[in-house]
């Protein structure tokens, strides 16, 4: 039995069938989303809970230690690390790879759940939980400065006019602004004018809460029409503010400016951000996982001078970090480094051969297998990165292993006297289980990258699958393409004859 038989009797079906491997590996090269590493998704978790006005100590143990008691007993969990600081408490958990990132969120609710009589009476607001991929670091971070504008108005106009638009492009994901520079009022509250109209400061934040909520108002319902009350009670500067009603003395109202001073300042004067030595908004830019990170990034910045030009003159809008300059440079030191391959393997196979036809034969099964590849790889959801495309280099000396088995030994048959036709039959009849075992023993070497765990694993079972994949196509193009170009060309561009 002869698997190479059918393809060299009909050599313009198998032409077109390794043109067809071709323009799909071709085209899926264009759609494989580019990455420095392989795509591994994390399952961690971060629970995040405030508790204003508690002292680190407070919240280690009145809200660390009791969840992490909770936590601690979740099966699949790896590492916990938390933090505690004053008025804030921050658990990350780490599962195992192999768990869902939903079951482990199902988890976490239990566990918060089961916490909940241990944690203080009075706590404002429950533990909150969130999905945190460490590994998806901001593909971008642009910084917006003024020279003349206040910061709190550049982060207004970095959440309403650029931030919003960014985010409605294909592939990004998550569009976050830092430093701390959102607008607001501070109450700064005056305790000797307070104890002069026998008020305290919850007496003063009382007041200040009851004016100033945003709420029904009630309707007016009648015998022929109904009507909802509307009227906006939102204080938004501090010229409202200070004429609040805070209280009443001797029938005379008390006012908040005469309790306290109010200014607009920014909601936390601790938190900043800075381009070099000028304060400055920063936007951090994530995309969404399996997009191509180089074209997202390539999106943006053409949208760029289009936002630019609708935001005032005197705001600078400026590219920080562009993660993508590393990964260009990065693979495209590997995509020449396999070109380079393929060309000194070609350079060997002719110093050796010495034969036009010898050299040509191979020279065709590299690229298709090569290209081929990328075809598998897009259908198993890979990327080109550092170790697929490393794979593909290590892969070329391999692929070209079988073409030059399957050609000595045709040549051999058309030294002895017979016919290139004759001899591809022959002779690739007698090679064909040499050529798969051959194939097979190397994707055997693959078999322990494939089952290593953890996110090592993780990482090298993409690069072990892409050189397994090459090898199978190379074992393929073996037994097709190349018997049939030993029968169309081994004798008409030369080969030793007795």
């Amino acid at each position: 039995m002869n698997p190479s038989r059918i393809f060299i009797m009909r050599p313009v079906a198998t032409v077109l069938f390794m043109v067809a491997i071709l323009l799909a590996g071709g085209v899926a090269y264009f759609q494989l989303p580019i990455s420095a590493l392989p795509e591994v998704d994390y399952p961690v978790i971060q629970v995040v809970t405030f508790y204003p006005g508690a002292s680190p100590d407070v919240m280690a143990t009145a809200i660390t230690a009791p969840l992490e008691r909770q936590f601690g007993q979740m099966p699949g969990l790896n590492q916990m690390r938390s933090m505690s600081s004053g008025g804030s408490s921050i658990i990350t958990l780490q599962f195992s790879l192999d768990l869902n990132i939903d079951i482990a969120e199902q988890e976490v609710q239990a566990g918060i759940n089961a916490a909940t009589n241990l944690l203080p009476a009075d706590l404002a607001n429950p533990p909150v939980y969130s999905k945190v991929n460490p590994a998806d670091a901001p593909v971008l971070t642009l910084s917006l400065t003024s020279n003349t504008m206040p910061l709190s108005k550049v982060e207004d106009l970095a959440e309403t006019r650029l931030a919003q638009k960014i985010s409605q492009l294909s592939g990004v994901g998550l569009v976050s602004i830092s430093g701390g520079q959102r607008p607001a009022v501070r109450v700064q509250a005056n305790p000797t004018a307070l104890a002069a109209y026998g008020m305290t400061v919850e007496d003063l934040r009382t007041a200040i809460g009851t004016a100033n909520v945003n709420q029904a108002k009630g309707s007016f319902d009648g015998p022929r029409q109904s009507s909802i009350i509307d009227d906006n009670d939102q204080l938004r500067s501090s010229k409202d503010y200070r004429k609040l009603v805070v209280a009443y003395q001797n029938g005379d109202p008390v006012y908040l400016s005469d309790v306290a001073n109010v200014i607009d300042d920014v909601e936390n004067t601790k938190e900043a951000a800075w381009m070099n030595e000028t304060p400055a908004v920063i936007i951090n830019i994530q995309r969404q996982p399996g997009f191509n990170v180089i074209q997202v990034v390539d999106r943006i910045k053409k949208m760029l001078p289009q936002l630019e030009s609708s935001l005032p003159p005197s705001l600078q809008v400026s590219v920080l970090t562009d993660r993508t300059t590393t990964i260009r440079a990065s693979v495209k030191d590997v995509e020449f480094e396999l070109t380079l391959a393929v060309a000194l393997v070609v350079m060997v196979i002719f110093l050796f051969l010495r034969t036009l036809a010898g050299t040509i034969i191979p020279s065709i099964a590299v690229p298709v297998s090569l290209v081929g590849t990328f075809g598998a790889m897009y259908l198993l959801g890979f990327s080109l990165n550092n170790l697929s495309l490393m794979a593909l280099t290590i892969a070329t000396g391999f692929v070209v292993d079988d073409a030059i088995v399957m050609i000595e030994n045709i040549s051999r048959y058309i030294e002895q006297g017979m016919t290139p036709l004759e001899a591809a039959l022959k002779g690739s009849g007698q090679v064909a289980f040499t050529i798969m075992s051959l194939s097979i023993s190397l994707i055997a070497v693959l078999i322990p990258l494939l089952f290593m765990g953890d996110v090592v694993g993780r990482l090298f079972r993409e690069f072990a699958v892409t050189l397994g994949v090459t090898i199978v196509i190379s074992a393929i193009v073996s037994l097709t393409l190349t018997p049939m170009m030993c029968a169309k060309l081994l004798f008409r561009y030369g080969i030793l004859r007795k």
